[in-house]
């Protein structure tokens, strides 16, 4: 059950990544997160992200704007730097806020999962509000774009949202607005893998497999992604996803995942 629901996440997101610029990590850390903790769980995110977006640079490389991703990309490689060594004081401090019982059972809220559960909440919120889609963005705001999206992606792993919206405004060519959008999420996933890579290796439990899983489940997603996403619209999806990411946030904030 576990491989079957990871597998379709990984490849129901990934796919979804072609459409809006992001949804692989939006989506896959909260599910990850129901099997492993949470530093561990935006670790192997950050994996299956990185890999899939080197699969996708091969489909989309001619079509990055080099001069936006560079501007974009540097200072979000740089604040990812920071906002994962941030996620790993705080993981490393396990300050646990408050203790209940439901049902019998026993849960806990820490400081780590109010952190990343209040921007997956957040970020669910982004992803509908139209006041925030419809704000107007220049090349002038592309440095503050970028270590905005840096900084939350290493901090909780959601870079996309942030990315899109200052990317978005430029009125790119949709192929030219994911290409370059992937080439930045590489340099953040690189980033954040510096200081991620304790939380993996302390892990004793790994399942490889799984993780295996994911990623070629991501791969066919961002393959047929790549086929299709000129001709399907992404408002269905957005709800969806903000929906989800919603639901998930409050589980990870209450210590039930």
């Amino acid at each position: 059950m576990i491989y079957i629901v990871i597998a379709l996440t990984a490849l129901f997101a990934s796919f979804l990544t072609f459409f809006s610029g992001f949804g692989l990590g939006t989506i896959l850390v909260p599910v990850f997160a129901i099997f492993y903790p949470v530093p561990i769980a935006l670790a192997l995110t950050a994996v299956v992200h990185l890999l899939n977006n080197i699969f996708k640079i091969t489909l989309v490389f001619k079509n990055i704007n080099w001069a936006i991703a560079l501007k974009f990309g540097l200072p979000s490689f740089f604040a990812a730097l920071f906002g994962s060594w941030l996620l790993n004081q705080i993981s490393n401090y396990d300050l646990v806020i408050h203790v209940y019982k439901l049902f019998n059972h026993s849960f806990q809220i820490t400081l780590l999962n109010l952190i990343v559960g209040v921007l997956i909440i957040l970020f669910s919120i982004i992803e509908i509000s139209k006041k925030i889609s419809n704000l107007s963005f220049n090349q002038n705001y592309l440095i503050l774009g970028g270590l905005l999206s840096g900084f939350f992606g290493g901090l909780s792993g959601h870079q996309g949202a942030i990315r899109s919206a200052f990317l978005f405004q430029l009125n790119l060519d949709k192929k030219v607005f994911i290409a370059t959008g992937v080439f930045v999420a590489c340099l953040v996933d690189v980033a954040r893998l510096f200081f991620y890579n304790q939380n993996i290796t302390m892990s004793n439990n790994l399942n490889y497999s799984l993780i295996s899983v994911a990623v070629i489940s991501a791969f066919c997603g961002a393959y047929f992604g790549n086929k299709l996403f000129t001709k399907t619209s992404v408002t269905f999806f957005k709800w969806f996803v903000a929906l989800f990411m919603f639901i998930m946030g409050l589980l990870i904030i209450s210590g039930v995942v």
